[in-house]
């Protein structure tokens, strides 16, 4: 299981509470990124053990994007219907 080294202990968890909230998304977002790495990395076949760390960061990179790309999807869609235009979609 990847992790990176900032959260390999239970002081991780309780440092994320002081955090900014623009630094508890990116936290958040990682965190998200790396268990979707991990899923994919297994319906592949493979181990996290076979790549080198600079694919495994491309891999969470790709997920975080993803991510991002989703929150702001479902933000604008929660936005437009705020504003009563959601019966176009």
């Amino acid at each position: 299981m990847y992790r990176p080294p900032h959260c390999q202990t239970r002081v991780c968890a309780m440092a994320i509470k002081v955090l900014s909230p623009a630094k508890r998304y990116r936290h958040f977002v990682r965190e998200k990124a790396i268990g979707y790495a991990q899923t994919r990395i297994l319906l592949a076949g493979r181990k996290a053990e076979e790549f080198t760390e600079d694919e495994l960061e491309i891999i969470v990179r790709e997920e975080e994007d993803k991510i991002k790309s989703s929150i702001k999807e479902k933000g604008l869609i929660a936005l437009l219907a705020v504003l009563g235009a959601g019966l176009f979609f």
